[in-house]
């Protein structure tokens, strides 16, 4: 019998230490698929990208002194990561680091346009290798939800092939309203062929 281990959810930039190193690591596991250009390194990814991440819009899922999973939830306005070309270029080589400065910021600093009010956005959801499949990335979006209390939230561009993730949101709530068709040479090299957004209003209960 598998006994899920107890989460503590905090804000990030609350941690007794610096979460920094693990998010990375976990960032890098969890999303290395979209920046393999840059580096099939997931050290030099996380490395690389250790630098983003704006603590105080970022929650983890603790247990003992391991974060189990993370997540940012914004307001729409503010920015959950902020890329400094300095790090890039560090990690990456000038070429590349030039590069994912330039590429990078359009994708991860990319404002919502007119966004709604009083709306929580979900963001970079991940979950580290050794606590997969124990409940921490669900815990830690619930928890979330109740601590930001949101009249609705939103989940933007799930690729349709990342079915455990699917299947997570769907169980707290999130149903599609909006899916974006890939080009046809980015569905042919990735094998994505939507990218969905999701959402759920407050009043929705979780099972």
């Amino acid at each position: 019998m598998n006994i899920r281990p107890p989460f503590e959810v905090v804000r990030a930039d609350q941690m007794p230490h610096d979460a920094r190193n693990q998010m990375a690591h976990i960032f890098a596991d969890g999303f290395s698929q979209w920046l393999d250009y840059f580096s099939n390194d997931k050290k030099v990814i996380a490395n690389a990208f250790a630098h983003m991440f704006k603590m105080d819009q970022f929650y983890v899922a603790v247990s003992g002194q391991e974060i189990a999973a993370m997540a940012a939830c914004t307001d729409c306005h503010t920015l959950s990561l902020q890329l400094d070309r300095k790090q890039l270029r560090k990690f990456l080589g000038l070429y590349k680091g030039v590069l994912a400065g330039i590429i990078l910021k359009r994708a991860f600093e990319k404002p919502f346009e007119d966004p709604p009010s009083n709306t929580g956005s979900i963001e970079f959801v991940g979950t580290a290798l050794k606590f997969r499949s124990q409940g921490a990335a669900s815990h830690l979006i619930d928890t979330i939800m109740k601590m930001i209390p949101f009249e609705q939230y939103i989940i933007e561009e799930v690729a349709d092939t990342n079915l455990p993730a699917m299947k997570l949101y769907h169980k707290l709530g999130f149903e599609e309203y909006k899916r974006k068709r890939l080009s046809t040479s980015a569905a042919k090299k990735s094998g994505i062929q939507y990218m969905i957004s999701l959402r759920r209003m407050n009043n929705k209960q979780t099972t």
